[in-house]
């Protein structure tokens, strides 16, 4: 076979169609309920309906008796380790994490006891036989290591806020309360694992966004070493971060599979998955801005309060980190007060969610600056346009140790008003107010992180010229393999049909981090081009005829920030409070682009979801910690005719910050999309002096509002 062709036309940069999908969409795929394991026992959790001391634990004396081959306790696991809790925060550190529950139940929801069975329905009619009863709780003592039930936090400042605020011409201040969500993968959490007596082992499958880690977790946690233990993530169904950290279930099956010698499974219901799986979002957020008489931004003052759940995920900190970090967002402001701090409350595990901080920092500085421009009587693009960072001033490197790589901020402001036709849609909605609609427009500036961190990846290129990669990188069902083999054809001159790529399984793949933060591509991808450019270089060198491998550990020199713009029209029903999303227009800018349709399926996903939090979706809790809305009848997803019209504005300017010049953009839509929504909101309903408004935007809410009535908390 000839050296490449430097003339080769690459697929990078270009709406290659996904790979993945023939076998998705005709039934072929595999995901982890799809492995085949005959003689596999079934489990069933009894979990806890109420919170409390567990007075007793009522069930069987032989398990037979109700159609099980087994029923566990806590007293049954032993002395089993702590997950891992990433300490970005200076003090995030390792909880208690409850496999089953022993003395005390901590949420409604967590497992007391499993039930195992030859079949699913078999488990489930069993566990109806074993009973937890609990008594009243003593919220005193549910979190003794974390005095007032905070688990972590931090504070950034620079200068005095009151002392700037004193002297300004217009201060203002607002306040979001974000709903708590259910992120709701199409695939639930799943885990089969089958016993392997050869090497007295587990192969793990596990619809996980980290397979390596959840093998490195499962070691520490039943004090096993690695080697007996391999993590298999077959296809996954989505996650959106629910399904980056490792669960009690989880563990639990594992633990079962090696103390049994038997293959053991379970697959969580959708209410199991309302109930125990990681929630999201749910902070209070609150700021004060000061400008001058120009609408110059002087100081910002902001205190984020993130809720968390009984125990911690992994990324239990991201979400309190990421939202104080990112502030000020994309605006130079000298005098900065950041406060912000996680607490543990007697719910579900609170853990990332796409997006995981980023919209809580972006919905509270948009809505201080579209405050402001009201405030201030200047137009809310002209004022953002004031005070954004100019290319020029980038990098700039921020008090709370952010540091923005690239862009053109200001360039992306006017793309959206020339898309969105600004002026002409501004007289046009004037005309609609004074005709009686009420309809009003918002605009939202993000920011965001997107990459950062190491990955690994092997590339081999076979003597006739066939390519096979294997990436740290996951995936949890975006499209990875045909991104990554995007790039190994453009940096290898090869056509894809050429490139096999592998990842998932900790038996082939090197070690890696997975599929989270927005860094598959960034980094992941770096990893890939790192290890084909050496493979090329040795080609160059030795010529054609021979086999030539690589293995690349990828450390990013710093991180990718992508940004972007959003404007929103929302008109609301005078007599029924009936919000409509008439209109949708974003610019997002993620570095360099490897396949635009796939950019664009992941903005228009990550909008849809903003839209959910914006107006539609919440998990509520009653005092007693029930959960009142545990299944889709009570919790409101966004369907295909909640979406507007949305029109798409893509821009690249690569980042600095890694190989491929990529920048993350999964996120994007979560986190423009509900602080435009916001926005838009508040400007329609400004003539009603409405001053308090949270998510989600419900008609009940918009009615209320419209009628002068107190808004009726659910958060």
């Amino acid at each position: 076979m000839d050296l490449p062709d430097s003339k080769f036309n690459t697929p990078l940069g270009k709406s290659v169609p996904r790979r993945e999908d023939a076998a998705l969409l005709t039934g072929r795929g595999c995901y982890t309920d799809d492995i085949r394991l005959p003689d596999a026992l079934h489990i069933a959790f009894v979990r806890a309906d109420a919170v409390g001391p567990i007075l007793s634990l009522d069930g069987p004396e032989d398990p037979a008796d109700i159609g099980a081959d087994h029923v566990f306790t806590a007293n049954d696991l032993g002395e089993t380790g702590l997950l891992t809790v990433n300490a970005i925060l200076p003090d995030a550190r390792p909880s208690h994490f409850p496999i089953l529950a022993k003395d005390r139940t901590l949420a409604v929801g967590q497992p007391v006891a499993a039930v195992l069975a030859p079949s699913r329905s078999a488990a489930q009619d069993a566990s109806e036989a074993v009973y937890a009863e609990i008594g009243d709780p003593q919220i005193a003592d549910l979190f003794p290591e974390f005095p007032g039930n905070r688990a972590m936090g931090a504070s950034w400042q620079s200068g005095s806020f009151d002392t700037t605020a004193a002297q300004a011409a217009h201060v203002v201040e607002c306040v979001v309360q974000h709903p708590r969500l259910a992120p709701s993968a199409l695939e639930p959490r799943a885990v089969a694992a089958r016993y392997d007596q050869d090497r007295d082992g587990v192969t793990v499958w596990l619809s996980t966004q980290t397979p390596h880690r959840a093998r490195t977790e499962l070691s520490r946690i039943l004090k096993v070493p690695e080697t007996r233990i391999r993590v298999v993530a077959p296809d996954v169904g989505g996650a959106f971060g629910m399904k980056a950290s490792l669960y009690p279930e989880d563990v639990f099956v594992v633990w079962a599979a090696l103390t049994l010698r038997r293959s053991v499974r379970w697959t969580a219901s959708r209410s199991e998955d309302f109930l125990s799986g990681t929630h999201g979002r749910g902070a209070r957020t609150a700021g004060r801005l000061a400008i001058d008489a120009d609408g110059r931004f002087l100081a910002l003052e902001a205190r984020i309060d993130c809720p968390l759940g009984h125990w911690l995920p992994t990324s239990a900190a991201v979400p309190a980190w990421n939202a104080g970090r990112m502030l000020p967002g994309p605006y130079d402001i000298p005098v900065l007060d950041i406060e912000t701090r996680a607490v543990l409350s007697t719910t579900a595990p609170v853990g990332i969610y796409r997006g995981a901080g980023r919209p809580e920092a972006t919905a509270l500085m948009e809505r201080l600056v579209s405050t402001a421009a009201s405030k201030a009587g200047i137009d809310p693009l002209k004022i953002r346009q004031r005070n954004l960072l100019t290319p020029d001033a980038l990098p700039h490197e921020g008090v709370t140790g952010r540091r923005l790589d690239s862009g053109d901020y200001p360039a992306a402001l006017r793309r959206l008003s020339e898309a969105a036709g600004y002026a002409d849609l501004c007289e046009t909605l004037a005309q609609r107010r004074a005709a009686g609609e009420i309809v009003g427009l918002g605009v939202a500036f993000y920011v965001e992180p997107c990459g950062q961190g190491w990955e690994s990846a092997r590339v081999r290129r076979e003597a006739d010229g066939r390519i096979v990669a294997e990436v740290g990188a996951s995936s949890q069902g975006h499209g990875r393999e045909t991104a990554f083999a995007q790039i190994l054809a453009d940096r290898m001159a090869a056509p894809m049909d050429a490139i096999e790529i592998r990842f998932g399984d900790t038996a082939v793949a090197p070690k890696g981090i997975g599929a989270l933060a927005s860094r598959s591509t960034p980094i992941g991808g770096s990893a890939l081009a790192l290890a084909a450019d050496q493979v090329m270089a040795r080609l160059r060198e030795i010529g054609d005829g021979e086999t030539i491998e690589t293995e690349v550990k990828y450390e990013a020199e710093g991180e990718a920030w992508g940004y972007g713009a959003y404007l929103a029209v929302l008109s609301i029903d005078s007599d029924t409070g009936v919000p409509t999303l008439e209109q949708l227009v974003c610019v997002d800018d993620a570095g360099t682009i490897v396949n635009p349709m796939m950019v664009e399926g992941q903005i228009r996903g990550g909008i849809a979801q903003g839209i959910g939090e914006a107006l539609l979706e919440t998990l509520v809790y009653a005092p007693d910690g029930q959960l009142l809305t545990g299944s889709f009848s009570d919790y409101a997803l966004p369907r295909a005719d909640d979406i507007p019209p949305v029109t798409i504005v893509k821009t690249e300017t690569p980042s600095p910050a890694n190989l491929l010049g990529a920048k993350g953009v999964g996120e994007a839509g979560t986190i423009g999309a509900p602080a435009a929504i916001l926005n838009a909101a508040y400007d329609a309903l400004k003539d009603r002096g409405v001053t308090s408004l949270s998510m989600p935007l419900t008609s009940e809410k918009l009615w209320r509002a419209l009628n002068g009535l107190q808004e009726q908390q659910d958060n």
